[in-house]
């Protein structure tokens, strides 16, 4: 159903809309949300706070562009504060043990858990954009609609994000994470 009429309905008070728009767009902010924090739980809660602060807004919401990217605004402030929090708590960093080499026979679910450690360690706007584009698969003009900035940024931001990544996993060849082999 076409976002425009579900959110005319959600402002009226219908709860089978809210419904429908809730399943829609979870899993995408879900699975978002998952790359700030390792922890399952948190990103449910940090997911599930997405939607009702939209809610909670619903009736000064104006539908200018896609709800999705509104979502993600939402979301990603979420997740900036929740990280925040998550570093003033904790007074050590856990520090990469190993590093992640190409081919060095590392299961697909420990590569994992060190991309989510290395990007725990970058700074949030070059995180941003490296969870958009390998993860959620947004495109770097829906990620500079996203974030309102500007498309020139966001390609800086993306290339700069990139060798970050590389630096602190310890790649030395040119591959990017994410897109060209399904590892991450």
């Amino acid at each position: 159903m076409n976002d425009v009429i579900l959110i005319l309905q959600m402002k009226q008070g219908d709860e089978q809309a809210f419904d429908k728009f809730v399943r829609k767009y979870y899993g995408d902010i879900l699975s978002y949300c998952k790359y700030y924090c390792l922890d399952q739980t948190e990103a449910e809660d940090l997911t599930q706070e997405t939607f009702l602060r939209f809610m909670n807004n619903i009736q000064s919401y104006q539908h200018i562009g896609k709800a999705k990217n509104y979502l993600y605004v939402i979301a990603g402030n979420l997740c900036k504060n929740h990280v925040k929090k998550w570093k003033a708590d904790c007074v050590e960093k856990e520090v990469l043990e190993r590093k992640l080499i190409s081919d060095g026979g590392i299961p697909k679910q420990e590569k994992q858990i060190y991309v989510k450690q290395a990007l725990e360690q970058m700074n949030p706007e070059l995180k941003e954009i490296i969870i958009m584009f390998y993860f959620q698969d947004f495109k770097l003009k829906e990620i500079a609609d996203i974030l309102q900035i500007g498309l020139p940024l966001v390609k800086y931001r993306h290339k700069r994000a990139k060798e970050e990544l590389k630096r602190l996993l310890g790649e030395e060849d040119s591959h990017e994470p994410g897109k060209d082999d399904g590892n991450i």
